[in-house]
């Protein structure tokens, strides 16, 4: 299905581990390209004119709560369940330099659609629990009022996502993955091995600190005040054969993470992990405060906090 042009550059951001960190973003063209030879699709889509939601009013990421827990904590905790407002699946996390690589494979949800704006992502990436970067690729759904939107992106978080232009349908069969290769040098790959199509992508990022490693559902943002946005009805998404640095996932002993908003109602539940597979199973798109939004946003209150559940 053609994606709506207003859903083209939503934010996938980063989860803070911490405390609350408010980050100023300008509205930048990104960069990205295919590797020469190595995507079987059209390029990636280019959004100048920066995200537009999907009544076309502009929204701006002047900041984004992304909390799992205080840093001190969670940084290289082991079988831990913790609550976030925006991200849920799992992440391993450790040291500096840690991780070098990680994937999953997922099928597209089949999305249900009633009114309203609604926004769902399901992705693999290094980084994000702790600093302020998220190497990462994945597919989404989206909902215009009764209308789904299918599509798939990567992201170098704080640069806006790239969609890529391929067919996405429900039911397509994905597998992403992201690794350094050294130098600063990341390839993020994504393959959709139901209509055919794979993307090869190289980024270049100084500083990444390589401490996480995730398999995420994430409910994107922003809303007008900055917030997080409703999260769509996916029903569920199963993710197999998770690996990091090459071997499966539950060999870190990640933290699991819920989506608990402020409202403290779970908008989804985690299944246990079994190797590298597990299920994510919608439960709620969120309070009345996350209603979508329809104009510029602004910079988030300082003080939230994360809280281990």
């Amino acid at each position: 299905m053609e994606k709506h042009v207003s859903h083209s550059a939503r934010r996938r951001a980063r989860v803070i581990a911490g405390s609350s960190v408010l980050a100023a973003f300008s509205l930048m063209t990104p960069a990205y390209a295919a590797a020469p030879g190595h995507s079987a699709a059209p390029a990636a889509t280019s959004f100048a004119a920066g995200p537009r939601t999907l009544v076309g009013a502009l929204v701006q990421p002047g900041g984004v709560r992304h909390l799992v827990g205080p840093g001190t904590i969670y940084q290289g905790a082991r079988n831990v369940t913790v609550s976030s407002i925006n991200w849920s699946g799992y992440a391993a996390t450790g040291g500096t330099g840690a991780f070098t690589s990680v994937s999953s494979s997922w099928v597209e949800p089949t999305v249900k659609c009633s009114s309203g704006d609604q926004y769902s992502s399901f992705w693999v990436g290094l980084d994000g629990s702790g600093n302020d970067s998220v190497e990462q690729t994945g597919s989404g759904v989206d909902c215009a009022g009764r209308t789904p939107e299918y599509y798939s992106w990567c992201e170098m978080f704080p640069v806006y996502p790239v969609n890529f232009s391929n067919t996405v349908r429900p039911g397509d069969h994905f597998t992403g993955s992201v690794t350094y290769t050294g130098g600063n040098s990341f390839t993020l790959k994504l393959s959709d091995t139901t209509q055919g199509w794979s993307h090869i992508v190289t980024k270049t990022l100084f500083g990444a600190a390589r401490s996480s490693a995730e398999v995420i559902v994430e409910a994107p943002c922003c809303t007008t005040s900055g917030g997080i946005l409703p999260l769509a009805h996916f029903r569920t998404v199963s993710f197999l054969g998770s690996t990091v640095n090459g071997s499966p996932l539950s060999t870190f002993h990640p933290i699991r993470i819920r989506i608990v908003p402020a409202n403290g109602t779970a908008e989804d539940s985690i299944s246990a992990l079994h190797g590298g597979s597990f299920n994510a199973t919608w439960l709620s798109s969120g309070n009345g405060r996350r209603a979508g939004p329809r104009g510029q946003s602004r910079r988030l209150p300082n003080g939230q906090n994360g809280r281990a559940g």
